[in-house]
């Protein structure tokens, strides 16, 4: 079983700079105690909670977050430290000063001051090192393809902020001659890379032509690889019968030792949250009730796993009768969502009663959102490889929702596709484990609960 981290490529620079900052704090911190105390006391139950206080502000605060196609100026770096510095100080004060009055001598003044201020400095440094790493001009890849794999291309760099910063030529099949001449020609190769795509008919003349550009020293990889390296998807326009029978990965086969563990992972803990958010869904249920006296949940047939129809289970967010003719998309500030509704949907509140689906087998807390039958028909005459989608259980959470704004077109419907097909190739413990950090992360800031805009 192949653990398949192409999402992890792009963003290790990041990962490395919440490890650098879990040194900063832990360092410090010793070095900060060992001089007022005589002795550093390690990680100490008080190291750790600063610790996982500062990282988890940090990634609340984006500051372990590529913003790609953005340059960040060093007012944008320092000013994130400064507030996670602030907001630090402030819980130091109402949790220890105000709340425990403790006496320990590590006092807010003579030990929380100087600790986060070194660590902030630390900490705004390797950002600043890190962007400066992140921001040179990167080598280009050459893109070898049919016409139409390269016009689907051209088009995802267009919309896509992802592939803005990647310069890339884009080389059809009738060019590859050319290109393995110059080549050849010689001298030190300004690419990054080669990234082919299928090559059906192809001659063995362009065949030999392109391994003789990997004999002079290019890196070569498929087009469908490049995608996921760089746009963190798969255009669904890409993938043909022959990839998907030969592709690597795909490893969430009902009865493989994936699909167990994962299944075992979503009983454990859609059952812990279950029970800890019940007074949660209890209180949502009362307002529900009080704003028009209707019923508090409301149940909707979706589509899942291997063309199978499930029932799922939602606190009640639009008015009785608001779905009384033909499904259709959701829209921002829809009319049809109560006052009520709109703070469930903000805090995604109305999806907890999915955990019993979950429970139930019928989802999984992390795969493609299942969408309605009707709209399933309807995407699939227009989107190619649509049905790809439920080859996994659907997810109360996904790679579609946490990278990409809430959709509510064909247009949407299309490009969540891309990450589905991505989630689905590539599907682990480490990468759900992303997508649930991510996704608290959106929890938390309320963001991604609504359509950009009308449709």
């Amino acid at each position: 079983m192949a653990l398949r981290t192409p999402w992890f490529q792009e963003r290790s620079k990041l990962f490395a700079l919440s490890v650098l900052d879990a040194f900063w704090v832990g360092g410090f911190y010793n070095l900060i105690t060992a001089l007022r105390l005589g002795q550093g006391p390690g990680l100490d139950p008080i190291a750790l909670l600063l610790l996982c206080t500062w990282t988890g502000l940090s990634y609340l605060g984006g500051r372990y977050s590529s913003r790609v196609g953005r340059r960040e100026s060093t007012v944008d770096i320092v000013g994130r430290t400064l507030l996670v510095v602030m907001l630090m100080l402030g819980l130091g004060v109402v949790v220890f000063s105000w709340g425990f009055k403790s006496s320990d001598p590590r006092t807010f003044r003579g030990f929380l001051i100087p600790l986060l201020g070194c660590v902030g400095v630390a900490s705004a440094l390797c950002q600043l090192l890190a962007r400066q790493l992140m921001q040179r001009r990167r080598e280009p890849w050459i893109l070898v393809s049919s016409d139409s794999d390269l016009a689907v291309i051209a088009r995802e760099q267009q919309g896509s902020r992802s592939s803005r910063a990647i310069p890339t030529r884009l080389v059809p099949l009738q060019q590859v001659h050319s290109l393995s001449e110059e080549l050849e020609s010689g001298g030190d190769l300004p690419w990054a890379g080669l990234a082919v795509g299928e090559l059906h008919g192809v001659s063995d003349t362009l065949l030999q032509d392109l391994a003789n550009s990997r004999a002079a020293g290019l890196r070569v990889n498929t087009l469908i690889s490049w995608c996921e390296t760089f746009l963190h998807r798969v255009p669904p326009e890409l993938i043909s019968p022959e990839w998907r029978l030969r592709a690597e990965g795909f490893e969430l086969i009902p009865g493989s030792l994936s699909w167990r563990v994962k299944r075992l992972g979503d009983l454990v803990l859609a059952g812990l949250l279950l029970l800890l958010l019940a007074p949660v869904m209890l209180l949502c249920a009362g307002l529900i009730w009080l704003e028009d006296r209707g019923p508090v949940f409301y149940t909707q047939q979706r589509s899942g796993i291997n063309d199978t129809t499930i029932r799922i289970l939602k606190l009640r967010t639009m008015g009785v009768d608001a779905e009384t003719e033909q499904a259709r998309w959701a829209e921002r500030n829809d009319p049809r969502v109560t006052r009520t509704g709109q703070w469930l949907r903000r805090l995604r509140l109305d999806e907890l009663p999915q955990l019993w689906n979950v429970i139930r087998g019928d989802m999984s807390l992390i795969g493609p959102r299942p969408e309605r039958p009707e709209i399933d028909t309807q995407l699939e005459q227009q989107i190619p490889n649509y049905r790809l989608r439920y080859l996994a259980r659907p997810g109360l959470s996904g790679w579609a929702q946490v990278c990409f704004p809430y959709g509510a077109s064909v247009a949407d419907s299309r490009m969540k596709l891309s990450y589905d097909i991505y989630y689905i190739r590539n599907a682990n413990l480490l990468l759900d484990l992303f997508i649930l950090i991510k996704t608290i992360r959106l929890v938390l800031r309320g963001a991604g609960s609504e359509p950009r805009g009308r449709r």
